[in-house]
């Protein structure tokens, strides 16, 4: 018999996942029983009856959810009591209750982190329901929130997040795993488009501070005259409009990560206080004069060449080598080979999942059409194309007629689209110009310079056609 409970009660543990842990510290044995029994009607709560002080602070490894506590207790007050709780782990809610209506020991309880003041009367039970109904709503908060920031996690693992098995991205997600491993600052360059921030957030994600907050602040798109307040907080009355105190960025991502994007575009003045901040760990709210710690890793990036705005005296040479950490230089899309057919696979399914879209193949003539365009917008522009091709698009098939292409730098620069060999880019400049001069053979050759047997024999070559 002995053996078959023994199996039994290994088959079917009990779960106390959800449980809910609950300290009573009261001192009068009567009264203590009746809240213990009180509080252990709900079959969701453990509730463990102490009636000294110290007994409680000796079995806080035992981690519970709530205290309660009896203000006047034999061997310690409860001033000294929440004290020792908070120092233990501050985040434990505690209830004080009272035999005693004292306002001003009331206020300071609750000053010093009581959640609750109780007197002890005939509404004590309800209120202690009360009470420990609103700590589990918060313990259910901060576990809903502690999940979300392991999902996202999980969104940023490198290889999810980042998406690509070129050479190119092998070559980064090794730095990504070292950047990870450490606070060392991280500087982030590449063309527009090519993920900047992605990566950064990956970074974040994947260290020590995954758990804590990530703040993005594009440089180039806050007001020159507000980045200073916007960056470090500002007090009530600092300037007109500043009805309150304001919490600045690199506040907000203490003990997190601070990603400064497009950080090129800081004036210098406000170049010499991020300076100052990086060296001193601390900031100073504008129109204030406590100075606050920081713990901040610090993210940058930018499209521009650093060490070209040093030397041109846009950027200072010492918030360079400040920021300079590990540097991470992203490909542009069109060095990444089958990069471009994976992330356009990714983005199309992602398109057709968000708009409730039958699923879509790529045909090889549109594949091979992606593949042939530079993406002066890199994955960015990718995604954009994927998208309108997948509104196009007519059939379960996805083809190269779908594909629209927008090169924004074609007027401007020449060699901006598909690569091409010498004798191809020949005939293209010849074609304009025999459309230009109207076919005029003899004018073409004079104003390129050369013999109009070249393009007689391309013209009988039908390399090139006249039009």
């Amino acid at each position: 018999m002995l053996n078959s409970r023994r199996k039994f009660s290994c088959s079917f543990p009990i779960n106390t996942m959800q449980q809910f842990k609950i300290f009573v510290v009261e001192d009068d044995p009567w009264y203590g029983k009746i809240l213990e029994y009180q509080l252990s009607q709900n079959p969701d709560h453990i509730v463990t009856l102490y009636t000294t002080g110290k007994d409680c602070v000796k079995n806080l490894g035992q981690k519970p959810d709530l205290v309660s506590i009896d203000y006047s207790l034999p061997d310690i007050d409860g001033v000294g009591l929440l004290k020792a709780i908070k120092d233990y782990n501050s985040s434990i809610p505690v209830v004080v209750i009272s035999g005693q209506e004292d306002v001003n020991t009331a206020l300071t309880l609750l000053k010093k982190g009581a959640s609750d003041y109780f007197i002890k009367d005939d509404s004590t039970i309800e209120l202690l329901h009360n009470a420990v109904k609103n700590a589990k709503e918060k313990q259910s908060l901060r576990n809903e929130v502690e999940t979300l920031k392991e999902e996202l996690g999980q969104k940023y693992d490198f290889r999810k997040a980042i998406i690509g098995n070129s050479d190119a991205m092998t070559r980064i997600f090794s730095l990504l795993e070292k950047a990870a491993a450490t606070n060392i600052n991280v500087y982030v360059t590449g063309d527009t488009g090519t993920g900047k921030e992605v990566v950064a957030k990956a970074i974040h994600y994947n260290s020590e501070r995954k758990k804590r907050p990530f703040v993005a602040v594009n440089m180039a798109a806050i007001p020159r005259e507000l980045v200073e307040s916007e960056l470090f907080g500002y007090e009530k009355g600092a300037f007109t409009g500043a009805q309150g105190r304001k919490t600045g960025k690199f506040e907000e991502a203490n003990k997190g990560t601070i990603f400064l994007d497009e950080i090129a575009e800081l004036d210098l003045s406000l170049q010499s206080k991020i300076l100052r901040v990086l060296q001193e760990r601390e900031i100073t709210r504008v129109g204030g004069h406590e100075k606050i710690s920081l713990d901040v890793r610090l993210i940058v990036a930018t499209h521009k060449n650093l060490p070209v705005e040093v030397k041109a005296g846009r950027f200072r040479e010492d918030l360079f080598y400040r920021i300079m950490g590990l540097p991470i230089t992203l490909p542009p899309l069109r060095d990444r080979g089958n990069d471009i057919l994976l992330l356009a696979r990714h983005f199309l399914d992602e398109f057709c999942k968000s708009n409730k879209l039958p699923a879509l193949t790529i045909t090889n003539e549109a594949k091979e059409k992606l593949l042939k365009y530079p993406y002066p917008g890199n994955v960015r522009e990718l995604k954009s194309i994927i998208d309108l091709a997948a509104v196009m698009c007519n059939s379960g098939k996805l083809d190269a007629e779908d594909i629209l292409f927008t090169n924004l730098s074609s007027s401007e620069d020449p060699f901006a689209g598909a690569e091409k060999t010498l004798r191809e880019y020949t005939n293209d400049i010849i074609k304009h110009f025999l459309k230009k001069y109207n076919n005029n053979v003899v004018l073409v050759a004079k104003k390129l310079g050369i013999g109009k047997s070249t393009i007689y024999k391309m013209l009988n070559d039908k390399e090139i056609t006249l039009t």
